[in-house]
């Protein structure tokens, strides 16, 4: 079928001539219109739809302004520790679901609560020792394959421990784990939020003391437990009284990269495949193309990484802190090097805060028998000093 611009152009010189002036200016002008709207019309910009999972929400921080182009700092400023301090988390309610295990020491319950917009679960459980309302135990779990983890994988163990001395614990699995809504995370900030937005509804259980918050991190959990003590405490001093950090990765953000690399970007499961990106942080290919850029510039630039690392900021940190690391750790990719432990231990000790460093011979990344006792025996008299 041929266009209005077509038919002009073959129109014969008689039947124009026929034609009244004015209904020919009419016409002319009419399909001259069609013909060059479409080069005056913005052209489509939207990238092709990645098979991604989607997120549900972009904060209002990386919409760029319409008057200016955001730096690479302007970018990356809401995911950096003072970014993160000035954030507004949400104060919601921590809703109890099914009970899926009863023992002689605890109760187990799955939970969900919102973390900025996603829906994310998690576990409960309430001891049958001591008197409520129980001091509270939020253990972060390390790194586990999305595909397989399962809630509670990583704490539970731990958990049923703390439980038997009269703690509850809430172990969430937060974004894009479990069966909780997938979300973007730049440099654990996803996670952070996750865990603070938790704690925040801790006042929605009748069960729980949300005056006495201790917090337990495994590896990544334990970067997760980092970057909470640097902010929250900022804000919130004295919220949380005390931490273990167990075989944690380090402490400063450059380290992180240089061993596992920047975050994927795209889908979670084809990064978690992938050798040379770490999918701790998700990155889906939906975010805003700068705040991408951005990233990957951060990533390499030594300025930026400071301002998202923990062990930059501790000097509004409040809560005694308990570091527990195996010799033998950090002999597999991954697996968290010694040093890594030493190295924000010293960290704290220059802020001139309290901490404590155990080291467990041979052990490797997650402890076993005797030596595993040790630690949680270690574990529940710092909390018992600080928490209860």
């Amino acid at each position: 079928m041929s266009s209005p611009c077509d038919k002009i152009g073959r129109m014969p010189y008689k039947t124009i001539t026929s034609i009244r002036l004015t209904s020919m200016l009419l016409v002319f002008i009419s399909a001259l219109s069609a013909c060059i709207a479409p080069q005056l019309a913005e052209p489509d910009r939207a990238l092709p739809t990645p098979q991604v999972t989607v997120m549900t929400s972009v904060p209002p921080t990386l919409t760029p302004s319409p008057t200016a182009t955001p730096t690479t700092s302007g970018w990356i400023y809401p995911y950096t520790i003072n970014g993160l301090r000035g954030h507004e988390y949400e104060s919601g309610e921590i809703e109890v679901g099914e009970q899926i295990d009863e023992t002689d020491n605890y109760t187990r319950y799955l939970i969900s609560y919102l973390s900025e917009g996603l829906t994310v679960t998690g576990i409960m459980q309430v001891p049958k020792r001591g008197e409520e309302p129980y001091p509270v135990i939020i253990m972060n779990h390390g790194f586990f394959n999305r595909g397989v983890y399962h809630s509670g994988d990583g704490t539970d163990r731990a958990a049923e421990f703390l439980n038997r001395r009269g703690y509850l614990t809430l172990s969430s699995d937060y974004r894009s784990w479990g069966e909780s809504d997938a979300g973007y995370s730049l440099f654990y900030s996803g996670l952070v939020m996750d865990v603070i937005n938790l704690m925040n509804a801790i006042p929605s259980l009748p069960q729980a003391d949300p005056e006495r918050i201790g917090m337990w991190g495994h590896s990544m959990g334990g970067g997760v437990t980092l970057k909470v003590l640097a902010i929250d405490t900022a804000e919130n001093p004295g919220r949380i009284r005390a931490a273990i950090l167990y075989s944690t990765v380090s402490a400063d953000d450059a380290d992180l990269i240089d061993r596992w690399g920047p975050g994927c970007v795209g889908d979670i499961a084809a990064g978690e495949r992938l050798y040379g990106c770490n999918s701790s942080d998700v990155l889906p290919l939906d975010l805003p193309s700068g705040l991408i850029r951005a990233y990957k510039d951060a990533a390499n630039d030594p300025e930026l990484l400071e301002q998202v690392a923990a062990i930059h900021y501790l000097d509004d940190v409040s809560a005694p802190v308990q570091f527990h690391y195996g010799t033998a750790d950090g002999k597999f990719i991954s697996g968290t090097p010694p040093e890594w432990s030493r190295k924000a231990y010293d960290a704290f000790l220059d802020a001139g805060k309290s901490a404590e460093i155990f080291a467990y011979e041979g052990e490797g990344h997650s402890f076993l028998a005797d030596e595993w006792w040790a630690f949680m025996e270690r574990c529940v008299r710092f909390f018992d000093e600080n928490v209860k």
